[in-house]
């Protein structure tokens, strides 16, 4: 049975005070245990991969240039992004306690959009530095000092926070005296605002502007430096660095094409015809794949990486 807990408004009206998060209610309860484990374990992939690109950057100086200075900001934002919906979603699968308060609600959705905004301003970041890096490699350490770069990352966190600060503020204006039940595993947009009883349509018009506008300009802005790289690779003598820089390219746009990919589907041009269920797939892509796969494709397969992950490794056991 549903949970609803009521609180008595001025007009006599009954207001909802927690939603119920029915995303892959249909499964079996055996399919949804499976689920829950492969998530949990890409979970914890996640946050485990992510940690240890942070530690490395941290204590090995051969990291400590500017790319894997986006890196491990990138690799700190994939936790709390990937956080902010798989815990929940781990013990919905997990327990069945698919209640969340409206507190949690509005804090889980302010979080998942502040914070995509600032991965997006950071994939501009570090696609501007590979650019440099690649088309003017006399001037990079002019260009990239550190400064610019504590700059660029700064300005990613601090207008992600404060420009989605509109949508707390007036979520918590909202009143929710109808159905509670969420048809999506996290407290997305759109599910939330139809079970709205008050005026949504300011929320509406300004997510309806806002976001395919993070979205679209970053990806023109992203895709704009790496079709420079691309000519700046087609102008290399040697066929040997051409395929690096190929290989390097095609696996950093795999991961760019799932996450814009997902978010074009979902936010820019969402079809009033694709079930929710299909929704639920999508968002997962964006919410659980793509932070999975970025610890292995910016770092892990990196040589440097592993250079430095086997001389931590190694002191850690010459330790013990």
């Amino acid at each position: 049975q549903d949970k609803l807990k009521f609180s008595m408004g001025a007009e006599n009206e009954s207001a909802v005070t927690e939603f119920i998060l029915e995303g892959f209610s249909g499964l079996d309860q055996s399919l949804q245990l499976f689920l829950s484990l492969v998530l949990l374990l890409m979970y914890l992939t996640t946050v485990m991969g992510n940690a240890t690109i942070i530690l490395l950057v941290c204590v090995d100086h051969r990291l400590q240039t500017p790319m894997y200075f986006f890196i491990s900001n990138l690799a700190f934002l994939e936790i709390w992004f990937t956080s902010s919906t798989s815990i929940k979603l781990l013990v919905i699968l997990a327990s069945g306690s698919r209640t969340i308060s409206l507190s949690s609600c509005f804090a889980q959705s302010y979080f998942y959009f502040a914070l995509g905004y600032t991965e997006f301003a950071l994939l501009v970041a570090m696609s501007f530095d590979r650019y440099v890096a690649v088309c003017q490699p006399l001037r990079y350490a002019a260009i990239m000092k550190p400064q610019l770069c504590i700059h660029l990352v700064a300005a990613a966190w601090v207008t992600g926070f404060t420009l989605f600060s509109y949508r707390l503020v007036l979520l918590c204006k909202l009143i929710f005296c109808g159905s509670n039940k969420i048809h999506h595993f996290f407290c997305d947009n759109s599910p939330l605002y139809k079970l709205s009883c008050s005026d949504t349509s300011l929320l509406w018009r300004a997510d309806s502007v806002l976001v395919p506008v993070v979205i679209l300009g970053s990806l023109c802005f992203t895709l704009a430096f790496y079709m420079g790289i691309l000519f700046c690779i087609l102008r290399l003598p040697a066929a040997s660095g051409r395929k690096k820089a190929f290989t390097t390219c095609s696996s950093h746009l795999t991961t760019l094409a799932i996450a814009y990919g997902s978010c074009i589907a979902l936010y820019v041009c969402p079809s009033k015809d694709v079930s929710s269920e299909t929704n639920t797939v999508v968002a997962l892509l964006n919410t659980v794949l793509y932070p999975f796969l970025n610890p292995f494709i910016y770092s892990l397969r990196n040589r440097t990486v592993i250079l430095a992950l086997n001389k931590a490794t190694a002191c850690a056991t010459a330790q013990l």
